[in-house]
């Protein structure tokens, strides 16, 4: 039993850094992503879940800056709702639309930023 504590500590340990690491190209994200399929198994996919805890680290840095945004009194990015439902495809084919490349050029956070002002923008005050 404390073996396998130990075992796992180390993998956690090591797999840290590779899901910390999320410094890729939206081209790369979405390439990655082309190739999962789309159904409820793909979920236990490691390769799924590391799109997935990358695509939540970009909706949670999108929030912060829309909040920071709102604090300072500027005008946010996007008005999503405080609570929104995505659907992959759509997301997906949303990124793929966006010009090869450009996607070089942006981060998988910057393909949610323009996905979420797309979907969600602001009223004009």
């Amino acid at each position: 039993m404390k073996t396998a504590a130990i075992a796992l500590a180390v993998a956690v340990t090591c797999a840290a850094p590779a899901f910390a690491q999320s410094n890729g190209t939206l081209d790369t994200f979405v390439t990655r992503a082309n190739r999962i399929p789309l159904n409820p198994l793909a979920a236990l996919r490691p390769d799924a879940r590391r799109l997935m805890n990358e695509a939540n680290a970009a909706f949670t840095a999108v929030g912060a800056e829309n909040r920071a945004a709102r604090a300072a009194g500027r005008r946010p990015a996007a008005c999503p709702p405080a609570r929104m439902e995505v659907n992959p495809r759509q997301l997906l084919a949303f990124l793929n639309a966006i010009p090869q490349p450009r996607r070089t050029r942006m981060t998988p956070t910057d393909g949610i930023r323009e996905w979420m002002a797309d979907r969600y923008p602001c009223p004009v005050a």
